[in-house]
């Protein structure tokens, strides 16, 4: 094996192995949001209700997410009203009453069945004290959720549920509430929907016990699987002069709506500069397509502030289904020669500025979205290796069973597939799911996701369910969608070309971005379907076909130049190397790793046309 092929097979495994040791990683299948459910067990909950009572359509409610929760989910359950009576005696005592039934540990059917069967209503209705306890039990940081059911209002302000929303979101933008409002008011949905928002999360109405039947299992499976938003903390600033130094990583900001953000990136001569921002919108139902929208755009800034006439934007007009709408550039003005006097503040090395303006709002939005910065620096090549190729690879169906999975709630925990082979997962209405895949240089990709059969939500609702494929740098490569009702399956299916340094120079766009080698990302939806609250659980098949030997890569400027005792030192990832060797980011680890040689710089990215 020669010097340079064993050198990329060590620094793929460094690499491999550096991912595993981030708390990411540590945390998968932390690609469930630990989640508390809040249960209203007020006097107001013993209400009539189809033949029942309000707490027993509920409970069946909580049966019914319980039995469609993933195994390895963490759920715990809180509730407020149990101890005492809802006479005006009792409401000093009464608005103290809250507890935590169940911790948000590894889900237990039986247990978290029993405590929510064990439930009697009676008491005040302590919303604000009951999220502060519920926030308490989970843990201190990462991805966190909670599922408020109410029948009403909080009955025992102070404290306002909507300011103790607003103190969660301050003390982690990653605490997301969901409400749901069961058979309540105007002034009820108000307050609950203020709660939601408050936090980035969803409000969703359910007028009777058939309804929550139905919207509490997908709303709560989809606070399991919410989109995480990671990095190290950054703070952009509204113009370019006070911008933040952005070196090659991942970072975590926030965006206000109609807001500009300003980084700043040192960018070596020669050298392509990535840089990625990325917003995920809250679930929202019931919003004219017309009204929901989001738009991101990107502007390169070079010397002195001079606009480099560099533009992106990209527009989600699906916000409200919960998916990420990312604005990517790869700006290569520092590997220009100056033509001119004018031109040398946008081209050759030196500081660049990047612009994220979240400039199109969709209605409902919160104040407020994280926003991840993703930023990479290449090198030049000085042999790109093999020439571009523009036919995808071919699907072939695997053999053998097929192996039941969980994809993740975002990029960052989306779900690793080892390859080749058929893979097994269930969908709730409104999910949108991930999981990644390894292409070397060389490699292709073709795939097949099938919805099964379920019998569908009633006989008029059709659900739009989607599949997008996108490579390393961020960019969609390419996506396919269908109306699916359930009362049939349905089937999607796409396929990358091999992945080639070359293939950027290609005429086609799609080809262009199938560029770069590394973990290439599978989004599946299941939308909610129009006509109905949910469609029910739904089975997918995803089948998976890597095909192409791994070639060599490009080589890149200064790679061959170091010594075997460098080399070393890059595989065990120092910070820093004073040397223009690639810089490899990785996704979700906040961590980069200086190598010498052409391995991809991996970011990820939703990114929509």
């Amino acid at each position: 094996m020669s010097r340079l092929s064993a050198l990329t097979a060590a620094l793929t495994a460094a690499a491999l192995t550096v991912l595993t040791a981030f708390p990411l990683a540590q945390a998968d299948p932390g690609r469930y949001a630990p989640t508390m459910l809040v249960l209203d067990a007020s006097g107001s909950m013993e209400r009539p209700d189809q033949g029942a009572t309000m707490m027993d359509s509920a409970k069946r409610a909580v049966r019914a997410f319980v039995a469609s929760a993933p195994d390895d989910s963490a759920v715990g359950l809180a509730t407020y009203g149990t101890g005492t009576a809802n006479s005006e005696a009792d409401k000093a005592a009464g608005c103290h009453d809250v507890q935590v039934l169940r911790q948000p540990t590894t889900l237990d059917r039986p247990a978290l069945t029993a405590a929510v069967d064990g439930i009697h209503p009676r008491g005040w209705t302590p919303i604000g004290a009951a999220l502060r306890l519920a926030a308490d039990a989970l843990p201190d940081s990462g991805p966190r959720s909670i599922v408020l059911v109410s029948d009403g209002d909080d009955t025992c302000s102070p404290p306002d549920p909507c300011e103790v929303a607003r103190e969660l979101e301050q003390q982690g933008i990653d605490l997301i509430v969901h409400s749901i409002g069961f058979a309540v008011d105007d002034k009820a949905r108000a307050q609950l929907t203020c709660v939601a928002q408050a936090t980035g999360g969803t409000y969703s109405d359910a007028a009777d016990g058939a309804a929550l039947e139905r919207v509490l299992p997908r709303v709560s499976s989809a606070a399991l699987r919410n989109y995480q938003a990671t990095g190290t903390p950054i703070t952009g600033t509204d113009e370019y002069r006070t911008a933040p130094l952005a070196r090659p990583g991942q970072y975590l900001d926030t965006i206000g709506q109609r807001q500009k953000r300003f980084y700043a990136v040192d960018v070596p001569e020669g050298a392509t500069a990535y840089f990625t921002g990325i917003v995920s919108s809250p679930r929202t139902d019931g919003v004219a397509m017309t009204e929901d929208m989001n738009a991101l755009e990107l502007r390169v800034y070079g010397r002195d502030g001079v606009d480099c006439a560099v533009r992106e934007r990209e527009l989600e007009t699906r916000a409200g289904d919960g998916v990420a709408l990312t604005v990517a550039k790869a700006f290569e003005g520092a590997a220009e020669e100056p033509t001119s006097a004018d031109s040398t503040h946008c081209k050759g090395g030196g500081r660049y500025y990047f612009e994220i303006d979240w400039d199109l709002v969709a209605k409902g939005s919160p104040a407020r979205l994280p926003l991840e910065i993703l930023v990479g620096i290449e090198p030049g090549v000085t042999d790109p290796g093999p020439a571009a190729v523009s036919n995808p690879a071919t699907f072939t169906d695997p053999a053998g069973p097929a192996r039941p999975i969980s994809g993740g709630g975002s990029f960052t925990a989306a779900t690793t597939l080892p390859g080749t082979g058929n893979y097994t997962d269930t969908l709730q209405s409104g999910e949108y799911v991930f999981y990644r895949v390894r292409l070397d240089w060389g490699q292709g990709l073709a795939y097949r996701v099938r919805y099964a059969e379920t019998g569908g939500a009633n006989s008029t609702a059709a659900s739009n369910v989607e599949t997008t494929l996108f490579s390393p740098l961020g960019r969609e490569i390419d996506a396919d969608t269908a109306a699916y009702t359930g009362r049939s399956s349905a089937e999607l299916t796409l396929a990358s070309v091999p992945v080639r340094y070359a293939n950027r120079d290609h005429s086609d766009s799609r080809v262009q971005r199938q560029a770069v080698a590394g973990w290439h990302y599978i989004a599946v939806k299941l939308g909610i379907p129009m006509g109905a609250d949910a469609m029910p659980p739904t089975p997918i098949q995803l089948d998976v076909t890597v095909s192409g030997a791994a070639e060599p890569g490009p080589t890149y400027v200064g790679a061959g130049a170091a010594p075997e005792a460098e080399q070393t030192a890059a595989v065990r990832g120092p910070a820093t190397v004073d040397r223009p060797w690639v810089l490899y980011v990785l996704i979700g680890a906040s961590v980069t790793l200086v190598v010498g040689i052409g391995i991809a710089i991996a970011v990820v990215a939703r990114r929509r046309e």
